[in-house]
């Protein structure tokens, strides 16, 4: 089954040739579009295989540092193209699709094979936690750029940066946690991970990570470069290109590593993979983009998100820590998570092109 997704692989010379033919932009995004998925697959399993060498300590950091890799090429690459709306869209967005799709999918489809499927409610309650400190600490500065950022622009400048190096220090600390005093709490999660039949050669393990990593790049490159015309084309706004179409791209490894835990009835695991990685994106991905922002992006990206999308960050929060926090899972949590991130994914799409820059975003 982790091979079936790779006959996907075919989307890379596709895409590249339809981007020199000239292709119309919606073809050449979807195309790119789909070229990523197997690419991204790629990647996690190369890590993974490569945490195989390294010891466990090292081992679970190549796993939770390098498993939002995808998401942060994509990132990094429409931060230079200068689309830094659509760089946020797609952090929050990334955070919906790991807590209410990737999770509800998890439920529905597990519980249709298992029925009841049962979990450490303690350790999902703590990742719900660290989860909502983590959506806090994001939208803090977006209150401070809205009403004082324009009397203060050099202080709400300062406050990003700040707000970035501590979420990278909590990050490290987080890291700490997992893999030093408290490995036990993960060590169902390093163990599933090294479980891949054949191991690698670190040989073919780096060359898939290089070469996946690279393909990531090119096909980010086409995709971010065709959003802007497909969303023209289609009625879409960048905001919903950002919040649902890639963020669901850039997560789609890990989202279907949760997904087929689930099917096997390790809920731990796929409650850590899915939740763990909101917190990756949350303290590592989004600080980091913010200080890369400084070197690659035209303009410094701040995190002034819209009250819209803060909204929808924290009802997301609160609906998929309501829901997971009591240990057990069936088909309808499943139904209920999914089902709320389509209404937010519809509200998203709903939201008038010629509105979005009027969302209440803060400066």
């Amino acid at each position: 089954m982790r091979w079936s997704i790779h006959w996907l692989l075919i989307a890379v010379p596709v895409a590249i040739a339809l981007k020199a033919l000239g292709a119309g932009a919606p073809l050449l995004f979807f195309c790119a579009a789909l070229a990523i998925v197997p690419l991204a697959v790629l990647i996690v399993h190369s890590t993974e295989h490569l945490a195989t060498y390294t010891g466990p300590a090292l081992g679970g950091l190549l796993n939770a540092t390098f498993g939002n890799l995808p998401e942060l090429i994509i990132a990094l690459v429409a931060l230079r193209a200068g689309l830094l709306d659509m760089v946020r869209a797609s952090l929050i967005g990334a955070l919906l699709a790991n807590l209410l799709l990737a999770l509800g999918v998890a439920f529905l489809l597990g519980g249709l094979r298992h029925r009841v499927q049962e979990y450490n409610p303690a350790a999902a309650r703590s990742y719900a936690s660290m989860m909502l400190l983590a959506a806090v600490s994001i939208v803090v500065p977006g209150t401070f750029h809205r009403f004082l950022g324009g009397a203060a622009p050099r202080h709400a400048g300062a406050l990003d940066l700040a707000v970035a190096v501590v979420m990278l220090a909590a990050y490290a600390l987080y890291l700490v946690f997992m893999l030093r005093t408290h490995p036990e709490v993960f060590a169902g999660i390093q163990a599933e991970h090294a479980e891949h039949g054949a191991r690698w050669s670190v040989t073919r393990a780096l060359g898939t990570l290089v070469l996946a990593s690279l393909g990531a790049a090119w096909m980010s490159e086409i995709l971010v470069g065709a959003a802007e015309a497909t969303g023209h084309e289609l009625g879409m706004s960048s905001l919903f290109i950002g919040i649902v179409l890639l963020a669901v791209l850039g997560g789609a490894a890990e989202s279907g590593a949760a997904i087929a835990m689930a099917r096997k009835n390790q809920m731990d695991l796929a409650v850590g993979i899915a939740l763990g990685s909101c917190i990756q994106i949350a303290l590592f991905v989004t600080p980091i983009l913010v200080l890369s922002s400084l070197l690659v992006a035209p303009e410094r990206l701040t995190l002034g998100f819209s009250r819209l999308e803060v909204g929808a960050l924290f009802l997301g929060v609160l609906v998929g820590a309501h829901v997971a926090g009591d240990g057990r899972s069936t088909w309808y949590k499943g139904v209920q998570l999914v089902a709320f991130y389509l209404i937010l994914a519809t509200m998203f799409y709903l939201v008038p092109v010629e509105s979005v820059r009027t969302l209440g975003r803060a400066p």
